[in-house]
């Protein structure tokens, strides 16, 4: 696991996506996901009663790099009373009649709560630019320059300095699967009865544009990390290993 923040740019080809061999064991790796759960619980009742402080895990990822489970194991231990899961998709009418920070903002925690983004304000630096959504996002052609994603980069850090500065802590995790892993995943999808309801015929479109999102993922990583808000890369071809690092 790297943590990135601000103070030197990455390059996601140079970044691990799988555990080293000596950390592979599922069992040891595993148990310790349980009792950082157990802890997590403690801490999480301990800044409940206080509320003074929000917590905010931010999880993207490529496709089937484990987001979902990564959330339904680690967060498993949280009492539901003081957690909330938001998972952002294609946005709605109303969503993109405001600016594009407006549906992420009113989904943070409140003090003393825990909130978990699956997907986040971050797909509009990475989607809509992958996919030149830009124009479908309602904005005028007027201010869509050469600076667009400079200034997204410019308010996404703003947003999260703002959040900071009035007790949220915000963490945020990169899935880093390879393109191989994900192959696999995507296929046992297919030849899995069990795992059909997760297969998406766009999961293997979205494939053509893998080195498309890697340089958007790495551009948004670099410009939007700082030390109030970090990055985390986090090898995800071992979803045990991953989870075990998120945990912790």
């Amino acid at each position: 696991m790297m943590m990135i923040d601000g103070t030197q740019a990455i390059s996601l080809k140079n970044m691990p996506t799988n555990a080293p061999k000596e950390d592979r064991d599922k069992v040891t790796n595993k148990a310790a996901v349980k009792a950082n759960i157990e802890k997590l619980t403690e801490l999480q009742a301990k800044m409940y009663a206080q509320n003074e402080y929000s917590l905010l895990l931010v999880f993207q990822a490529m496709d089937a790099a484990g987001k979902d489970g990564m959330i339904r194991s680690v967060t498993s231990g949280l009492n539901p009373q003081g957690t909330q899961v938001y998972s952002f998709k294609l946005p709605s009418t109303e969503e993109l009649d405001h600016d594009y920070l407006w549906r992420t903002h009113k989904a943070v925690p409140e003090r003393g709560r825990v909130g978990i983004f699956n997907r986040s304000y971050y797909e509009d630096v990475l989607v809509v630019r992958v996919h030149n959504l830009i124009k479908d996002r309602q904005l005028p052609d007027a201010l869509i320059d050469e600076n667009i994603w400079q200034n997204r980069f410019n308010d996404i850090k703003a947003f999260e300095a703002y959040m900071a500065r009035n007790g949220q802590v915000t963490l945020k995790f990169f899935l880093n699967v390879s393109k191989d892993e994900q192959k696999k995943r995507i296929l046992s999808r297919i030849d899995d009865p069990a795992k059909n309801w997760k297969f998406s015929a766009a999961d293997i479109k979205e494939r053509k544009y893998w080195d498309e999102y890697q340089a958007a993922y790495e551009d948004a990583i670099n410009h939007t990390a700082s030390e109030t808000s970090p990055w985390y890369i986090i090898p995800a071809d071992n979803k045990w290993y991953a989870r075990q690092l998120v945990s912790s």
